[in-house]
């Protein structure tokens, strides 16, 4: 291999890419904006969550009980009401997803030291909130009978006693579970698999089609000096869209970053250099920029996006989809992502998907030099 014809590969590249706005733009445009959009639009925080209320009961009791809901940030006591086809209209178009109804005997059965009853409704066509809402009502619920509890056996002349089980929650590496600083660096998995299906692909399938690659085969030039000088220009567009998401995420969404700054562009590059050949291999075969841009964007984006862990936690998937996301490096990269952005961890505890991602980016490199070699001949 000799680094002279290596070089000039990449040089050549590097200009066609230079002279081409639309390769610019995808370049660096499509993944700056798409690390905005889905740092700023997607959010899995349940908070400020509109609420009907229909206090039949209007005292000081149910009053206190609402007034808890309005003082949590994960409701907002938005509207009020005093029929259930209200209720019903509300949570049909969505203004409300919640609602509060609280019987006329409310007072009365706290006041006797009874079980007093109230009706929690959700809008159930989106679980996950209705189920993070729930959580919280039953939350809300559980403090204000505690509270009342112990309030009427002092009324009594009883003595409270103390819970047998007394547990305090602490969240270590999220305090504020605050979804963003899983989003934001995970996006970054999401943002090389796209150089990796459209810009390569393209640019490589482009040449078969003008028949530039030909005269490319007809010179000296070895296999693995095409492959690496094609990969180099792409490899260094994608470390450039790392160093920015890490930039984006630190200063302008406030995402810490925990672990080694080295541990994780060392991690990034292996993760692209197999990506870039997985698009590399696709334009080898299919010698069609549509072929090969679909079937990129099926075997690396599409999974970095739906089976990497980014998006739902792959514990929840059934068995055979975690059988399938052990075949996509995406699941091993987020891992690392998330081990270095939010727990500090180093090379010691995540040296499975390191070496997954190793053998993955050399299997893949290796099969584009030996496709190359068979066109050469």
């Amino acid at each position: 291999m000799k680094l002279q014809r290596l070089w000039a590969i990449s040089r050549k590249e590097f200009r066609q890419i230079s002279r081409d706005p639309r390769s610019l733009g995808l370049a660096f445009g499509l993944p700056l904006t798409l690390l905005i959009i889905f740092g700023y639009a997607l959010s899995l925080d349940v908070d400020r969550v509109p609420l009907a209320v229909w206090d039949q009961c209007q005292d000081t009791v149910s009053r206190n009980l609402i007034s808890l809901f309005q003082g949590s940030r994960y409701f907002s006591v938005s509207y009020r009401v005093t029929r259930y086809d209200e209720i019903d209209k509300l949570l049909e178009s969505r203004k409300a997803m919640a609602a509060l109804v609280i019987p006329s005997d409310f007072s009365r059965r706290v006041e006797r030291g009874a079980k007093a009853k109230a009706q929690f409704i959700l809008d159930g066509s989106d679980a996950n909130t209705a189920t993070i809402a729930l959580g919280y009502a039953e939350s809300i619920a559980l403090g204000y009978s505690q509270s009342l509890t112990f309030k009427w056996l002092k009324m009594s002349g009883q003595t409270p006693k103390n819970a047998l089980i007394d547990m305090k929650a602490r969240v270590w590496y999220n305090d504020d579970l605050e979804s963003k600083n899983f989003i934001v660096p995970g996006i970054m998995a999401v943002i090389l698999m796209l150089i990796a299906a459209l810009l390569i692909p393209l640019s490589v399938a482009r040449e078969w089609e003008t028949g530039t690659m030909e005269q490319l085969i007809s010179t000296p030039i070895k296999g693995s000096e095409l492959v690496l000088g094609k990969l180099f220009p792409y490899f260094c567009i994608g470390m450039i869209d790392v160093c920015m998401a890490i930039l984006v995420g630190r200063y302008v969404f406030l995402v810490p970053l925990r672990g080694s700054l080295a541990l994780l562009l060392v991690t990034a590059a292996l993760y692209l250099t197999g990506g870039l050949s997985l698009g590399l291999c696709l334009s080898i075969v299919t010698k069609s920029q549509l072929a090969a841009s679909q079937a990129a964007l099926l075997l690396s984006f599409l999974p970095a996006f739906m089976l990497s862990g980014f998006i739902s936690p792959i514990s929840q998937m059934p068995p055979v989809i975690k059988f399938i996301t052990c075949l996509f490096p995406a699941r091993y990269f987020v891992t690392i992502l998330k081990g270095i952005y939010m727990k500090g961890i180093g090379i010691s505890e995540l040296s499975f998907e390191i070496s997954m991602l190793s053998l993955y980016t050399f299997c893949l490199l290796t099969l584009c030099i030996k496709k190359f070699q068979k066109r050469l001949i």
